[in-house]
């Protein structure tokens, strides 16, 4: 998958595909289907997506809470993993963000990435102040030469399948019905970094990984697939998961330690992607390390059955 990232600056081999637009946070089962019409409706056009970085939403409220599902490299893996050809992953600056939605149609999608076809989904807006609708689009697309497809919203249960509603499921513990929305389990996906150590020396070695800049979902112990993505290590795993503060040992900032059943080895400097399955049980703050060892057994006995390891 080749990655655009200026819209003045395109080769003639990154032009003219056939993309979907939007932010693609999560990738979900939305977010796939407006890529699948994308992929039909471009005949042998390169399949594309339009996204933008920083996502819109951090541009503006940069003070605001982490909202995001995945990173932006997760997006691309995630999008690459979908066939996505071409992936305009645009500077979302003042310049940009100032474009009329006829300027963004004009300077963007026609004579900046020469784009053959786009879809979007119904509820979709451009331009600056959002002021731009799937109307705006059509009319601009007549007239400039490029198609429009409009896809209609995903429900699932008579809700609408949304990175809003993905968000809520998480922070209630619900993983299984966030990767219902997803079409796929959620997953933190990042580098492996030192930590204090302390897993290993309660016979529990665990992989450490930063949130920062992700949406938290509920703290607690989780039942995890790991996917170990660079490194000597490489492969799928089965394991547990803590995430959250450590309140057993005064921690205040939120991280991932996840323990790799029957793993030995370094993993430090890893990339892994950590996908969260079911929800097993709160933070706690144990009376002493004998109490806090006998229950990191029984959650990875709990975690083995559900994930069916051995």
């Amino acid at each position: 998958m080749r990655i655009v990232r200026d819209y003045l600056y395109v080769e003639p081999e990154d032009r003219g595909a056939s993309a979907a637009i939007g932010n693609f946070d999560g990738v979900h089962r939305g977010h796939q289907a407006v890529i699948d019409l994308a992929r039909r409706a471009g005949g042998d056009a390169p399949l594309g997506v339009l996204t933008f970085e920083p996502h819109p939403r951090e541009y503006f409220a940069p003070e605001a809470p982490p909202f995001r599902l995945m990173s932006s490299k997760a997006r691309a893996s995630r999008l690459a993993k979908l066939g996505v050809e071409r992936l305009y992953e645009l500077n979302f600056n003042a310049a940009l963000a100032a474009l009329t939605p006829e300027q963004f149609a004009a300077r963007v999608i026609r004579d900046g990435l020469g784009l053959s076809h786009v879809v979007v989904g119904a509820d979709f807006c451009f331009g600056q102040g959002r002021a731009g609708t799937v109307a705006h689009l059509k009319r601009f697309g007549a007239e400039m030469g490029f198609g429009v497809t409009v896809a209609d919203l995903i429900e699932i249960d008579g809700g609408q399948v949304s990175s809003t509603a993905i968000r809520e499921a998480l922070t209630e513990g619900r993983p299984r019905d966030a990767a219902a929305q997803l079409g796929h389990w959620h997953r933190i996906e990042g580098m492996v970094i030192g930590g204090e150590q302390r897993g290993r020396e309660l016979g529990f070695p665990t992989a450490n990984m930063s949130i920062e800049g992700l949406h938290p979902p509920m703290h607690g112990v989780y039942a995890v697939l790991v996917d170990v993505l660079t490194g000597e290590h490489r492969g799928q795993y089965h394991g547990a998961a803590s995430l959250g503060v450590r309140p057993m040992f005064g921690e205040n900032r939120a991280n991932l330690e996840t323990y790799l059943f029957d793993f030995k080895g370094d993993l430090y400097g890893a990339t892994l992607s950590v996908g969260l399955v079911e929800y097993l049980r709160p933070e706690m703050k144990f009376d002493g390390l004998d109490a806090l060892v006998a229950q990191m057994e029984a959650d990875c006995t709990e975690a083995r059955r559900i994930l069916g390891a051995p």
